[in-house]
């Protein structure tokens, strides 16, 4: 056994259930673990002075993260890794065989460490760089440098937390705990930017909230400001609408079992084939550009850009950040550089997205070869067709590649119009939101369905 194996065998993990678990065990988990997420972000750092990370809250909402908190990592690592692992796999520098069941467990050991180091590494650059730092007043002094590592250990052990957590989901629970960390932290912003009913802290005569806002604006008389608040709120409702209708788009593949006559089902591919997996991994991406940018800027090596204020002002980070159109032209403050920033930023979220789709087709065993083997496993077969995985492979092709490229298109394509528009969320997390809580439903569906029916576990299994 290489050294490499033996670390990968001695790291910590959860250990899945001996038995198949029941609707109620499952909702158990699940529930215990999105309270226990809730938790933790209500934990602040000890020793905690300066959150110069608070400007970016759109940020930690994409993240699973409470900047401030002892979970300010959020899923960030977890998410870093697997791109990472993911790169490295489609350039073919990382040879693993991942039909089988030794390769997949050494796939999920390296993606284990890698989190790990990223956990340690984002830790310090967050501390050291003074994105989460000390009080200014201790500089200079041995309590300072005493703070900054009790900062990063505890960051440090959040990010552990957060890594088991979404193991006890993905073997306890429904979905993973990544995608839950997401929908919760993007459906609670959802609901407090949409009907809160506290003063703004730029305007304290009008609530927070999109609706409670509109109408203190109407009567009022400020018909800018309402027009905003509506547009921010049928901007939502819209990417919404589209997101779900896009959800139930599928191609339905006709197939027999080969050993009974006249009995069949349709084998269903989504028309987001890879689901939420290449927006959450581009919205990472692009979420650690905008915050290592705030971090280089503020130590005085601004390589990726500069901001003014809270706002992007030049470099990679601003050609990477949405600009709001709508807002804009509503404002009266509308200029053409914006339309070439916009589709900088929409072709980059597009082509990201098509990217990182068409790595976990191949990564995550969803390519039409190994499809084909899955289908003719479970003793099924094309009408009409040889009992052949190569001809079945071949018929596979002319959907999955074209779903693959299309659909990763569409839902970078969705996420930046959300983000354009002037939504009451960032593009992105409201794609995912939407994507993980109709995959959620689902798989929610499936298993009350199994337990209602038993005999139809090993056929929908």
């Amino acid at each position: 056994m290489s050294f490499l194996d033996t670390i990968i065998s001695n790291i910590p993990e959860v250990k899945g259930p001996k038995q198949r678990l029941s609707f109620k065990e499952k909702l158990k988990w699940t529930l215990l673990i999105l309270l226990f997420f809730f938790v933790l972000g209500f934990i602040p750092l000890y020793g905690l002075g300066e959150n110069a990370l608070q400007q970016f809250e759109f940020l930690s909402i994409i993240l699973g993260a409470s900047f401030g908190s002892i979970i300010s990592l959020g899923i960030g690592p977890l998410v870093t890794s697997s791109i990472v692992l993911q790169l490295l796999a489609g350039t073919g520098m990382l040879k693993l065989d991942l039909t089988t069941t030794e390769g997949k467990k050494k796939f999920q050991g390296l993606q284990k460490i890698l989190g790990i180091f990223f956990v340690i590494f984002e830790a310090a650059i967050y501390v050291l760089m003074g994105g989460l730092a000390p009080s200014a007043s201790l500089v200079g002094t041995p309590v300072y440098a005493q703070l900054e590592a009790l900062m990063i250990f505890q960051l440090f052990l959040g990010g552990i937390l957060i890594m088991f957590m979404d193991e006890v989901v993905s073997k306890w629970g429904f979905g993973s705990g990544i995608s839950l960390f997401i929908a919760a932290g993007v459906s609670q912003q959802l609901f407090i930017r949409m009907f809160n009913f506290l003063p703004s802290p730029t305007n304290p005569d009008i609530s927070s909230g999109a609706i409670p806002a509109f109408f203190q604006s109407i009567m009022g008389g400020d018909v800018t400001t309402a027009s905003l608040q509506l547009a921010g709120v049928l901007s939502t409702v819209l990417v919404f609408g589209i997101a779900v209708y896009a959800q139930s788009m599928k191609v339905e593949i006709p197939l027999s079992f080969g050993r009974v006559r006249g009995q069949g089902i349709r084998w269903p591919l989504n028309f987001f084939y890879t689901s939420n997996i290449p927006v959450i991994l581009m919205a990472a991406l692009l979420a650690n550009v905008q915050l290592f940018a705030t971090l280089f800027e503020k130590w005085g090596h601004p390589i990726l850009g500069t901001f003014s204020g809270n706002s992007p002002a030049g470099g990679l980070v601003y050609w990477l950040s949405p600009p709001d159109l709508v807002g804009s032209i509503i404002r009266g403050t509308f200029i053409p550089s914006l339309l070439l920033q916009a589709l900088v930023y929409t072709l980059a979220l597009v082509i990201g997205a098509v990217v990182f789709s068409i790595f976990w087709v191949q990564t995550a065993n969803m390519d039409a070869k190994s499809q084909a083997r899955q289908i003719l496993a479970s003793g099924l077969q094309i009408p009409g067709f040889r009992r052949d995985e190569r001809v079945l492979e071949m018929v596979l092709d002319r959907y999955i590649w074209p779903l693959t490229i299309v659909g990763g298109a569409a839902i970078g394509l969705l996420a930046a119009l959300a983000d354009l528009t002037g939504a009451l969320a960032n593009g992105t997390s409201i794609v995912l939101t939407v994507s993980i809580i109709y995959k959620l439903y689902e798989e929610v569906a499936k298993q009350h369905m199994m337990d209602i029916h038993p005999a139809m576990r090993k056929f929908m299994e």
